[in-house]
């Protein structure tokens, strides 16, 4: 059986702590991540949505200006 001296088994504590709250931090950065993701894609699909309709809009009043030049 391999021995670890004292210092080495600290040493290794130390080292596993640290990466328990590594993990821990990238996962709350991971779910930051995740509700900034949701925002933008909620931003964007209402985007997307306004522009539609600002297109609908333009259309609509070429097709006016169109028939008045036209009669």
């Amino acid at each position: 059986m391999v021995e670890i001296s004292e210092g080495s088994f600290d040493s290794l504590n130390t080292k596993v702590d640290d990466l328990i709250e590594l993990c821990a931090e990238m996962k709350r950065e991971n779910q930051l991540l995740k509700a900034n993701e949701s925002n933008w894609l909620s931003e964007r699909k209402q985007l997307i949505e306004r522009n539609q309709e600002a297109k609908s809009k333009l259309q609509s009043i070429l097709v006016r200006l169109k028939a008045m030049h036209n009669s």
